[in-house]
C-alpha cells in the first residue's frame, strides 16, 4: 500500500491501489467525512513525508483521492498534469500563500471535497472539540474549586443522554450542519426562482416569490438552525450564549445602521439633496450603557440577590471594606459579627422601613429598642457607632466616623493605590506578547500602560465609592419616604457616569456589564411577575440574533468590525475562513487601476 509521490507525479514505489479499495463506499465516506484531500496533502507534505515509517505505511495523496472519488478523478488529474507541463500543484480559488504566490507542493482537489461532506466534517470536529473543552473545563474546576464546586454539589452520575457535555456538543455541531445545509438550500432555491423559466411562478405568487428571492432569504432561512440550541437543557450557560450572541448581533446592526446614515442622518448639499452623513457626537458611546446597567445591578444585589451574578458581587464587596467592615481581631468570639450579605440585607430592610433614624446606645444606654426587630443582626456594628450619627444607614456603613465625605475620601485612599498596582501588573503582562512595540517605542508603550491602569482604576474605584456614598447622600437630602427603595437604582445610575473616564477603551467592560444587567433584569422580571417566562424564549432570542447577524453580513460585511468575526461568519456559511469584504475591496481597487 505504501507508495511515493514526487512533486511531478512520479510513479509510486509501492503496489498499485486495488479497485476494491478505491470503490469501497464505507472507506471512501469515512475518508471524506474525516479529512479533505487538501488537508491530507498538507499533512503528507509536512508530517508524513518526513518520517520513513509513516511514509512507507501511509497512502499517497493520489491514493487518498482515488479512495474518495474513484478512478475517474485520478485519470482527470493525470490528464491535467500532463497538459500542464512541469506544474506540480493545482490550486483552487484562494490558494495563495502569504507572499502572493501559489502554495507549492499542495494539491487542492476541488471535486473531492463537496459542500455536504465538508459540512459534515466540520460539524463532527465541532462536536469533538466542544466535548474535549467541556471535559477540560470540568477538570480545571475540579482542581481549582474542588470536586463539589465542579459538579455543583451533585456527585451522582447522570445517564449519557442527560449529560450536559454531550448535549452541548450535539447542539453546537448540529447548528453548524443545519445552518450550512439550510443556507445552501435557500441559496439554490433563490437562484432557481430568479431564473427566467420560473417567471410564471413569480407572477402567480408575487409575495412568496419576493420573500424567497430576497438577497437576505438564505441568511433568514438558515437562522432557523438556531432552534437546535434547545437540545441543550435550559441552564445558565444556554441563557448566557443567547444573551452574548444577541448583544453581538445588536452591535452589528447598530454599526450597519450608523454607517449607512440611518441614525444621525445626512447633511444636505447645495442642491438640497443628501450630501454626506452627519458625524457621531463626540460624547456618544457604549459608556452610556453603564448608568443603566449599574443602577439595575445595584438594585438587584440589594433586593433580588438570587437574580444577581455572584462573581460580580464578590468583586465589588471585596473592594468595599471601608463600608462593609470585617470582624475586628479583638472582637469577642462569643458574639456573632454580621457578614457582608447580612449587612446588605439590612440596607434593604431599612429601605422597606423608610429609613428609620439612628438611636445611639451611647446617648441612651437604658433604651432597649434602639433597633427595629428586623435589624438586630447589625447590632454589633451600631452599638458602638459615633453618637453624632443620625442615620441608621450611616451607623451601619461607617460607624466610627460621623462624616460621610471623609469616609468617601478614605475609600479612595485605601482602594485606588492597590487597585492601580494590580492593573499595572495586569496590563504589563498583556503587553508582553507585543514585545516589539515595547522595544521600538518604549516611552509610548509605558505611557499607554500607566494611563490605562490609572483610568481603569479611577473608573472602578469611583463607581464603587459613588454607589455606597450615594446612600448617605440621599439620606441627608431626601425625605425618608421619597424613593425609599428606588434610591439604590439612582445611586448605581450616578455611579455609572464614571465610565466616561474610560469611554475610549472600556467598551468590553461596558458590554459585559450590560449583558449581566440584561440577564439579571430578565430574572427579576420573571420573579416579580412583570412578565412571563416563555418556554424556550432564550432559544428564539438566539435564532433572531443569528438572523440579524446574517442580514447585516449580507447587507454590509464591513459593519462587523472584527476581521476574525467576518471570517468566522463566512466559515459558518460554508464559504471558507476568509474575509470576503477585504478581498472585494482589493478586487475593486485592481479594477480601477
Amino acid at each position: 500500500m505504501a507508495s511515493r509521490a514526487g512533486p511531478s507525479g512520479s510513479r509510486s514505489a509501492g503496489p498499485p491501489v486495488s479497485a476494491s479499495s478505491t470503490t469501497d463506499p464505507v472507506l471512501r465516506n469515512a475518508l471524506r467525512y474525516t479529512i479533505s484531500a487538501r488537508e491530507y496533502a498538507l499533512l503528507h507534505k509536512y508530517v508524513i513525508s518526513r518520517s520513513r515509517v509513516l511514509k512507507k505505511r501511509a497512502p499517497t495523496v493520489d491514493t487518498v483521492t482515488k479512495m474518495m472519488e474513484g478512478e475517474s478523478t485520478g485519470q482527470r488529474q493525470r490528464a491535467g498534469s500532463a497538459s500542464g507541463g512541469n506544474k506540480s500543484a493545482t490550486t483552487a480559488k484562494g490558494g495563495k500563500n502569504k507572499d502572493g504566490g501559489k502554495e507549492k507542493g499542495v494539491v487542492e482537489h476541488t471535486g473531492a471535497d463537496d459542500y455536504n461532506a465538508r459540512a459534515v466534517r466540520h460539524s463532527l470536529r465541532v462536536f469533538v472539540a466542544t466535548g474535549a473543552l467541556m471535559k477540560l473545563w470540568g477538570l480545571a474546576q475540579g482542581k481549582l474549586l474542588g470536586k463539589g464546586a465542579a459538579t455543583g454539589g451533585d456527585n451522582k452520575k447522570q445517564p449519557l443522554h442527560k449529560s450536559g457535555t454531550l448535549r452541548l456538543s450535539l447542539s453546537l455541531s448540529t447548528i453548524l450542519l443545519m445552518y450550512r445545509l439550510l443556507f445552501r438550500f435557500f441559496t439554490r432555491l433563490r437562484a432557481h426562482l430568479l431564473d427566467p423559466s420560473a417567471k410564471p411562478f413569480r407572477v402567480r405568487n408575487p409575495r412568496t416569490a419576493g420573500m424567497l428571492t430576497s438577497p437576505y432569504a438564505p441568511a433568514v432561512g438558515a437562522s432557523l438552525a438556531g432552534l437546535v440550541l434547545g437540545v441543550y437543557p435550559s441552564q445558565q450557560l444556554r441563557m448566557s450564549i443567547a444573551v452574548y450572541v444577541a448583544f453581538r448581533a445588536l452591535e452589528f446592526g447598530w454599526n450597519c445602521a450608523e454607517e449607512n446614515g440611518m441614525v444621525w442622518g445626512w447633511e444636505k448639499g447645495v442642491n438640497g439633496k443628501p450630501d454626506r452623513m452627519r458625524a457621531r457626537p463626540w460624547w456618544w458611546g457604549s459608556w452610556m450603557l453603564q448608568p443603566l446597567a449599574f443602577g439595575q445591578l445595584l438594585h438587584a444585589v440589594v433586593f433580588d440577590r438570587d437574580c444577581f451574578p455572584k462573581s460580580y458581587g464578590d468583586f465589588i464587596f471585596k473592594h468595599s471594606t471601608t463600608y462593609l467592615h470585617p470582624k475586628p481581631d479583638e472582637f469577642p468570639l462569643s458574639i456573632k459579627w454580621p457578614k457582608t450579605y447580612e449587612i446588605v440585607d439590612s440596607l434593604a430592610e431599612m429601605a422597606r422601613l423608610n429609613w428609620p433614624a439612628f438611636i445611639s446606645p451611647t446617648l441612651f444606654p437604658g433604651k432597649e429598642d434602639t433597633l427595629p426587630a428586623a435589624l438586630t443582626s447589625i447590632a454589633p456594628l451600631t452599638s458602638g457607632a459615633h453618637p453624632l450619627i443620625t442615620s441608621l444607614s450611616c451607623a451601619t456603613l461607617h460607624p466610627s466616623d460621623p462624616s460621610c465625605t471623609r469616609t468617601f475620601l478614605t475609600f479612595w485612599l485605601r482602594s485606588f493605590p492597590p487597585l492601580t498596582r494590580f492593573l499595572l501588573l495586569a496590563y504589563s503582562v498583556m503587553v508582553l506578547p507585543k514585545f516589539k512595540a515595547l522595544y521600538n517605542f518604549p516611552v509610548s508603550t509605558l505611557r499607554y500602560i500607566i494611563s490605562r491602569a490609572l483610568r481603569t482604576s479611577a473608573f472602578a474605584t469611583g463607581s464603587i465609592a459613588t454607589a455606597w456614598s450615594s446612600i448617605c447622600f440621599f439620606q441627608s437630602w431626601f425625605p425618608r419616604t421619597f424613593l425609599s427603595t428606588q434610591r439604590f437604582f439612582l445611586g448605581g445610575f450616578l455611579a455609572g457616569f464614571w465610565a466616561f473616564i474610560e469611554r475610549k477603551r472600556g467598551r468590553p467592560a461596558f458590554i459585559y456589564s450590560a449583558k449581566l444587567s440584561v440577564d439579571s433584569l430578565w430574572k427579576v422580571g420573571v420573579k416579580r411577575r412583570w412578565w412571563r417566562a416563555m418556554k424556550g424564549g432564550d432559544v428564539w432570542v438566539f435564532v433572531l440574533a443569528l438572523m440579524l447577524t446574517g442580514v447585516v453580513y449580507e447587507r454590509d460585511a464591513r459593519a462587523i468590525k472584527e476581521a476574525n468575526w467576518r471570517k468566522g461568519i463566512s466559515w459558518v456559511r460554508g464559504e471558507g475562513f476568509r474575509d470576503w469584504s477585504v478581498e472585494e475591496d482589493e478586487e475593486e481597487d485592481e479594477g480601477r487601476e
